[in-house]
């Protein structure tokens, strides 16, 4: 599945708390709806960006690892 993400958050090289307090303005600023992918190099996005979602209610889409590098795309709620 190839997913066309609306905005793109680079995390890559900050570790826990950084790519989350990132994602959380980033997400802030879109549109309902939308597509973000999520670039992060930290192996605790693996259970922080998941955690993220169910909490303030967005769709994690899909998520992967590529050489040590974790993507993410997720589903801003409707507003």
């Amino acid at each position: 599945m190839t997913l066309q993400a609306d905005a793109i958050l680079d995390a890559s090289g900050l570790n826990c708390p950084e790519p989350v307090m990132m994602l959380h303005n980033k997400v802030r600023d879109l549109p309902g709806g939308a597509l973000l992918q999520v670039v992060a190099t930290d192996p605790s996005t693996r259970r922080d960006i998941p955690k993220f979602c169910v909490f303030l209610g967005h769709e994690l889409v899909e998520q992967g690892e590529e050489g040590g590098t974790y993507l993410y795309w997720i589903r801003k709620k409707a507003d």
